[in-house]
């Protein structure tokens, strides 16, 4: 399906980016493998996770290599560029995956907290669109697979840098479509459910957390790589997309849209935005919700 096509895969190291470079390379695709070999709160570098990686696919007879760059920092990102064109003379696709979770209740969040999952998740999806951006341009051709989440979509407890910062990615992600649409260029964005060491570090304190947390664990990271392969294929021509996937589920997300309006010939004042508009529009507010309360169901 990908037919020697050139794959930078970020944080696939491990869970679901690991799979899904294990399946790009099943594709045909030729595949940077970059992990900066980081805990789950982006601390420390180790070179192991895509170095194992690189050697799985190598010997399923795939075509791979490895990156340790950190995203966060424009010129590893540029290096992964510039690899991909030393190793393989091409790119293709960019799936921004990798990520650190840093969670902590709002009133508690410290600067660094803040700082650090924006560098990596929305700063780190930036750096790597830009570094490849020129060469999509002059080529006319390209895809980008940035990943997003629920809780930026709808909410979670304790992550507002992480909600903040894959919202930040789905704006980013549809005004890469927007922008490179006429180079021929896509962009499409992912929210996964899928068990992982990220995951994994969420706190689960009541009986309703745990039994989620216990759902959360049946959903296997490979799940996530056959939506991926399929968008990256150069003959797809989707983009501009939000998509979750939960196990077995595909789901299309909306994107914001007008859903009630209220006017008023003589213009507004704060009274009567009180009076009429507030409420003639309470009908349509939303709740609080989290993404458990949206996905209520058991995974299909």
């Amino acid at each position: 399906m990908l037919d020697g096509k050139v794959v930078v895969v970020t944080g696939a190291g491990r869970g679901i980016g690991r799979d899904i470079a294990l399946m790009m390379a099943a594709k045909g695709g030729r595949v940077i493998v970059n992990d900066l070999g980081g805990a789950a709160d982006g601390a420390g570098a180790d070179a192991t996770p895509a170095q194992e990686v690189v050697n799985e696919i190598r010997a399923a007879g795939g075509e791979a290599v490895a990156n340790f760059g950190n995203v966060a920092k424009p010129e590893d990102a540029r290096g992964m560029y510039e690899q991909a064109m030393d190793e393989f003379g091409a790119i293709d696709v960019v799936v921004n995956n990798a990520g650190i979770l840093r969670d902590v209740i709002f009133h508690k969040m410290t600067e660094s907290d803040w700082d650090s999952v924006i560098a990596v998740h929305l700063k780190g999806s930036f750096n790597m669109a830009q570094a490849v951006a020129q060469q999509f341009k002059m080529q006319a051709s390209g895809c980008f697979l940035n990943f997003t989440s629920t809780s930026g979509l709808i909410g979670n407890f304790g992550q507002a840098n992480y909600s903040a910062a894959k919202m930040g990615i789905v704006g980013l992600s549809k005004s890469l479509a927007l922008d490179m649409a006429r180079f021929n260029v896509r962009s499409n964005c992912i929210a996964p459910f899928a068990w992982s060491r990220l995951i994994g570090t969420i706190p689960a304190k009541t009986d309703a957390e745990k039994a989620r947390v216990e759902r959360i664990k049946e959903m296997t990271p490979a799940k996530i790589a056959p939506l991926c392969v399929a968008l990256a294929a150069p003959d797809c021509d989707v983009t501009g997309q939000i998509f979750c996937i939960r196990n077995n589920e595909i789901f299309l997300m909306s994107q914001p849209r007008p859903i009630r309006s209220v006017h008023r010939s003589e213009g507004w004042t704060p009274e009567t935005v009180r009076e009429h508009a507030l409420p003639a529009m309470k009908a349509s507010f939303y709740d609080l919700d989290r993404s458990a309360d949206v996905f209520s169901w058991d995974p299909i």
